[in-house]
C-alpha cells in the first residue's frame, strides 16, 4: 500500500518518501539577505525528507519584506545558496527555492524608506514586527500595469538564479497574502485592468510569473503553493471555490512538477473558512502531484495518501525540533516540542541545536 514512505516520482526527481519539509520563515540569513553557513547545517540536517523548500526567498529589492530573510538577486546570495545546496545534496538530500514578493506584507522602515506594493492602495491588516516594536501596515503604493512585466522577469531570473546556485527546482509562494496572493482574490485586488475583476484576470499575475519560471528552466523544476483557506494579513476573496477552481486549473494544466495546496488551520478556522477540506475540494482538478501542508501527522498523512487525497505531504513545525524527522514516523518515535521564541532569531538556538534520535535525550 502507498504511504508516507512509498518512493514518488515528482516532476523528474525520484523522491525516496513522500515526507516534504515545508517552506518557514526563520530569518537565519544575515542583514543584507545573504544565506549562511548555518542556513546550509540547518537544510543538511534534514536532508533525509524527501524535498526540501526553503524559507520564502526574495526575488529582488523590492521584493524584501523579512528582516533577515534570504535572496537571490545577488551573486553573493547566489554564492551562499551554492554553500547550502552542497551540503543538502551531500547529505543526500533535495532541495527546492521558494521565491517570493511579500507584495504590500512589509514597511518602509527595513527598505530603506521604499514603501511596499500591492495590486491596490490597500493595507494589510495586523503589524509588522521591527527592532524598536511593532508598527501598522502603511498603505502600499498601487503597482502600474507596466510595472508587472519586470515583477514577472525578476521571478524567471530568480530562477535562473537559483538553477545556477544548484537547486533541484523552484517553488512559486502564491500563498498566504503575499503578491501574487494578493493579486488572486478580490479583497485585496481592486483593479480594473487585464489583472483585476474576473477571477481569471486577478490569476493573471500568478500564471505568467509561473510560465515564466517554466521558460526559465522547465516545467517538471517548477511547483506552485497556495492557501485557499488562509486569511492571513486581510487577504481575503468572496468566492474562494470559484477564485482557487481557476488558478488551479489554469496551474495544472501547465504541467508543473507539483501543486501543494494549504488546509486551513486554527486560525484560519476561527475566522469561519469557505473551505473546510481543501484537498478534497480541489483534487478533481489536479492531475500533476498534489502535496497538502498544514496540522498533519503520521496517522493523518497516510490516510490522505491512502485515500486519493494527496501524493505527498509537507510538514513544517513538526520539522523544526525534528531533523530526523521521517526516521521518527517511521519507527514511532516520540516528537520534540519546539521552541517558539526561537522559530525566528538569529543564532544556533532553536534552529540547529535539536538532536536526532540516537543524540535524543532519553525519556
Amino acid at each position: 500500500m502507498t504511504d508516507l514512505f512509498s518512493p514518488l516520482r515528482l516532476g523528474n526527481l525520484d523522491l525516496p518518501n513522500r515526507i516534504l519539509m515545508s517552506a518557514m520563515t526563520r530569518t537565519r540569513a544575515t542583514p543584507d539577505n545573504i544565506p549562511t553557513e548555518l542556513i546550509a547545517e540547518y537544510f543538511a540536517q534534514r536532508a533525509g525528507a524527501g524535498l526540501i523548500m526553503t524559507d520564502c526567498t526574495a526575488v529582488s529589492a523590492q521584493a524584501r519584506g523579512i528582516i533577515r530573510g534570504p535572496g537571490i538577486w545577488r551573486d553573493d546570495q547566489m554564492a551562499g545558496w551554492r554553500i547550502v545546496t552542497h551540503r543538502v545534496h551531500t547529505a543526500g538530500g533535495r532541495i527546492f527555492c521558494q521565491i517570493w514578493h511579500c507584495g504590500r506584507v512589509a514597511h518602509p522602515d527595513m527598505r530603506d524608506g521604499e514603501m511596499p506594493v500591492g495590486p491596490s492602495a490597500i493595507p494589510a491588516t495586523g503589524d509588522f514586527f521591527l527592532p524598536p516594536g511593532r508598527v501598522d501596515f502603511p498603505v502600499p503604493r498601487e503597482l502600474g500595469i507596466g510595472e508587472l512585466p519586470g515583477i514577472i522577469a525578476d521571478f524567471a531570473q530568480a530562477t535562473r538564479n537559483a538553477r545556477a546556485a544548484g537547486f533541484d527546482g523552484v517553488e512559486l509562494h502564491g500563498a498566504n497574502g503575499y503578491l501574487h496572493d494578493q493579486f488572486l482574490q478580490d479583497g485585496s485586488n481592486k483593479r480594473t485592468d487585464a489583472y483585476g475583476g474576473s477571477a481569471e484576470n486577478r490569476a493573471r499575475l500568478m500564471v505568467e510569473t509561473t510560465q515564466a519560471m517554466i521558460e526559465a528552466w522547465e516545467a517538471a523544476r517548477v511547483g506552485v503553493r497556495l492557501s485557499p483557506s488562509s486569511y492571513l494579513y486581510g487577504v481575503d476573496d468572496s468566492d474562494k471555490r470559484a477564485t482557487f477552481g481557476t488558478v488551479i486549473g489554469q496551474l495544472n494544466a501547465l504541467g508543473i512538477a507539483y501543486l501543494t495546496l494549504l488546509e486551513p488551520n486554527e486560525k484560519d478556522a476561527e475566522k469561519g473558512v469557505q473551505i473546510n477540506d481543501v484537498a478534497e475540494t480541489f483534487r478533481s482538478r489536479v492531475t500533476v502531484p498534489l502535496i497538502v501542508n498544514t496540522g498533519f501527522d503520521k496517522a493523518k498523512g497516510n490516510a490522505f495518501i491512502a485515500d486519493g487525497k494527496a501524493d505527498a505531504v509537507a510538514f513544517g513545525v513538526p520539522y523544526i525540533a525534528n531533523p530526523d524527522l521521517v526516521e521518527r514516523l517511521r519507527h514511532d518515535a516520540p516528537l520534540d516540542e519546539p521552541d517558539p521564541s526561537t522559530f525566528y532569531g538569529e543564532g544556533a538556538k532553536g534552529y540547529t541545536d535539536y538532536p536526532s534520535l540516537p543524540e535524543a535525550k532519553p525519556e
